[in-house]
């Protein structure tokens, strides 16, 4: 039995809704155990990873304006996971660096959505990475969200406002 273009339609919508479902499952469940939404989780990665990242290293890293990094790490700093610290280097610059409490809560974060995606993603023929990102950006630019800051992470709605926001 052949789709219809009506049917393909609604099975698109269907694959859509599954995929924000699944997404906005994912930040509850963090959100429960670590008390934090999955850009929030994103920024200590990204610190832990480098020991040390500067709020424009942040933002490029995860395709977000400065000012919503800003946000975020305002939030974390004020739960004592991470803290700003001026640079060795430079003292007008300043870098985010994890405390022992924000290790202590990323080792007990649950594992992240994307990072399920990235592992399937990797499995995936060079042919089939490639048609699926067009795919997915031919979606975003027919939703009129090509403009709209966005990062490597499944969020719900705090960076699509650019607000950071929980």
């Amino acid at each position: 039995m052949t789709s219809t273009p009506h049917d393909r339609t609604d099975e698109s919508l269907i694959a859509l809704h599954r995929i924000l479902r699944a997404t906005e499952h994912y930040a509850r469940k963090l959100a429960q155990a670590a008390g934090m939404t999955p850009a929030q989780l994103r920024v200590m990665q990204i610190v832990d990873e480098r020991d040390s990242a500067t709020p424009k290293t942040l933002a490029n890293q995860m395709g977000v304006s400065q000012a919503t990094v800003t946000t975020l790490v305002d939030k974390l700093v004020g739960r004592g996971l991470v803290e700003r610290v001026s640079s060795q280097v430079d003292r007008r610059q300043i870098n985010v660096v994890m405390t022992a409490v924000g290790r202590t809560v990323l080792a007990h974060a649950p594992d992240a959505l994307q990072q399920r995606y990235v592992l399937a993603f990797a499995k995936l023929a060079d042919w089939e990475q490639a048609q699926l990102v067009s795919s997915l950006e031919r979606v975003a630019f027919m939703l009129d969200a090509q403009s709209l800051d966005a990062s490597p992470v499944l969020p719900t709605g705090e960076i699509w406002e650019g607000t950071g926001s929980e």
